[in-house]
């Protein structure tokens, strides 16, 4: 094992050169540095060294573009790849080239010095996957904080084998987009991605849906129907909510992970499941095992390859880049576009975000609906927080204002469709009537002929609006 070598670093920066080039000679390694692909090329010719380490844009070409003739030219020869283009595409592109390893600036000079021992050790230059279309470039997955960058990390060296992915994190973190992402990346992508939530299938059918069933196999089950596991032949079988699983279904899916084979219920052919398989969780799996709620030996062989997602509020640099992000998709959705103002992306910073992600996301769509002006400010993302009420300046006295807002977003959490549906109007309207009557009778003593008068309406309208209402006029 080779603990010290020569090493060409390539940045067109020349202070990122110069503070590289010092810690890995203290470290003991000989260093050279270049700044553009040109100069590169005379060191390579001059003298290959034991690891390349080099920024994606330079002057004068793309670093990856070059790295991908480089390792089929010196195939033992490890790359360590940096950028400050921090996204998913960048990782996975990093290693489809044969990088051994890629780190996102800014960089932990620490972190970048055991690269280099760990690809002295390796002297190999990683494994190259199959390259991906630019039709497929355009991933959910958005964040350039250090915690994503460690999560794109684990996608890219995944994405070329059929190791066994097990996701967890908190509701709303984006677990199935992780899935996806490991599928529509990866050599299966153009097979079927199906995904199956544990959680909302009853007990007693878990096992015909992940497996199918034959005809007459139970009450009700007219004709023969395919499982999960044939629909995803050839792809990526999602199981989401693993945790969810009762016992009797982790045994068998155990054996078929085991054997890579199953039977459908009341079937006695067997069928061979060619599916990678991914699992999610938002729940501790070795609290479970220790507990006697799941299978110590399954969750071994679903947690080969385990990949965390950081909650919103670990990851708070990403939250104005995810907002501007689905206030877009928003737009492109036929909502009003609509842009944040700085103190708005400032309170939504300071959130914590309990349902995460998906929070944000339904947050940003409601905003786009409600907020009367393009652009987006502090009252706005206040009111919808619940923080305090819309101020004056937005219109009004803000208290009226603020509790038809708060209406607003109940009804669209709790019926998404109700701001569309056409009956928005008479909603609110009959929100607001019934305690302006009842407020108008207490203050006039419950005389109905001053609160009609007060509301420019007769007796006999306020009556049928009693009745109406449910109010009893006594």
């Amino acid at each position: 094992m080779k603990l010290h070598g020569q090493v060409l670093v390539v940045d067109d920066d020349a202070a990122i050169r110069t503070v590289v080039a010092q810690a890995l000679r203290r470290a003991g390694h000989q260093v050279t540095t270049a700044a553009t692909l040109a100069e590169m090329e005379v060191h390579l010719a001059a003298a290959l060294p034991d690891v390349l380490i080099t920024d994606v844009m330079l002057p004068d070409g793309n670093g990856l573009d070059r790295l991908e003739r480089l390792t089929g030219e010196h195939p033992g020869l490890p790359v360590i790849v940096l950028s400050a283009q921090n996204t998913l595409t960048t990782a996975v592109r990093s290693t489809e080239a044969g990088a051994y390893d890629y780190l996102p600036k800014p960089f932990d000079l620490d972190v970048l010095a055991r690269a280099v021992s760990g690809a002295l050790a390796r002297g190999d230059g990683g494994g190259k996957g199959e390259p991906i279309g630019e039709e497929d470039r355009a991933l959910p997955l958005i964040g350039r904080s250090p915690a994503m960058q460690d999560v794109y990390r684990i996608i890219a060296r995944v994405v070329s084998n059929d190791l066994t992915v097990l996701i967890s994190g908190e509701s709303g973190t984006g677990k199935e987009l992780v899935a996806r992402a490991v599928h529509d990346l990866g050599p299966r992508r153009n097979a079927p991605f199906v995904a199956i939530n544990m959680a909302a299938i009853p007990r007693e059918l878990i096992e015909a849906e992940l497996f199918g069933h034959e005809r007459g196999a139970f009450t009700g089950a007219q004709a023969r129907s395919a499982g999960r596991f044939e629909q995803a032949a050839g792809g990526t079988l999602f199981l989401d909510e693993i945790g969810d699983m009762p016992m009797e279904a982790q045994t068998r899916l155990l054996r078929v992970l085991q054997s890579g084979e199953f039977t459908t219920v009341g079937g006695a052919r067997t069928i061979r499941a060619d599916v990678r398989i991914v699992a999610a969780t938002n729940k501790d799996l070795a609290v479970l095992v220790a507990g006697g709620q799941f299978r110590e030996d399954l969750f071994y062989r679903l947690n080969v390859v385990p990949v965390t997602l950081p909650a919103l509020r670990s990851r708070r640099q990403d939250v104005a880049l995810l907002a501007r992000h689905f206030l877009d998709r928003a737009a492109e959705s036929g909502l009003p576009r609509k842009s944040l103002d700085d103190a708005a992306i400032a309170i939504l910073e300071r959130h914590d975000w309990p349902g995460n992600v998906r929070e944000l996301e339904n947050m940003m769509r409601r905003v786009a609906v409600l907020s009367r002006d393009d652009r987006i400010g502090e009252g706005d993302i206040l009111a919808m927080l619940g923080e305090r009420p819309v101020t004056p300046s937005q219109g009004g006295d803000g208290g009226i204002e603020a509790a038809v807002l708060a209406l607003l977003d109940r009804l669209a959490i709790e019926e998404p469709g109700a701001l569309a549906d056409g009956t928005l109007y008479d909603r609110v309207i009959g929100e607001v009537e019934r305690p302006l009557i009842l407020a108008l009778l207490a203050r006039h003593g419950q005389n109905q002929l001053r609160a009609a008068k007060a509301l420019g309406i007769n007796r006999n309208t306020l009556r049928k609006r009693l009745d109406s209402l449910g109010i009893d006029p006594g």
